[in-house]
């Protein structure tokens, strides 16, 4: 059976993108330089109200690639795979191509 999580309210489901340890041509990379914490958002929540009452949609979508805290999350294993789970406000910015 096939598990599908769907956030609530304004958090994101997001698995996280491991960088490579090694480069096309075989060098090892020390681990200081994949200090990047980034991942591919998975879901979205619908959104939050606001303290009167207004929706307020999250301005984040599925696919989005996404720039993480250091620390925080919810980790989350679904299957054989691990995600985490934010607040919309703890995402620090989006990666564009």
């Amino acid at each position: 059976m096939a598990k599908r999580l769907i956030p609530s309210f304004n958090r994101i489901l997001v698995e996280k993108i491991i960088p490579p340890s090694k480069t096309t041509s075989g060098i090892l990379l020390p681990e200081k330089t994949s200090k990047l914490n980034s991942g591919k958002i998975v879901a979205v929540g619908p959104g939050a109200r606001d303290k009167d009452g207004k929706f307020i949609p999250l301005n984040l979508k599925e696919g989005d690639t996404v720039i993480l805290p250091e620390y925080g999350g919810t980790e989350i294993k679904l299957g054989e795979k691990e995600y985490h789970l934010y607040r919309d406000d703890d995402i620090l910015g989006t990666l564009h191509e």
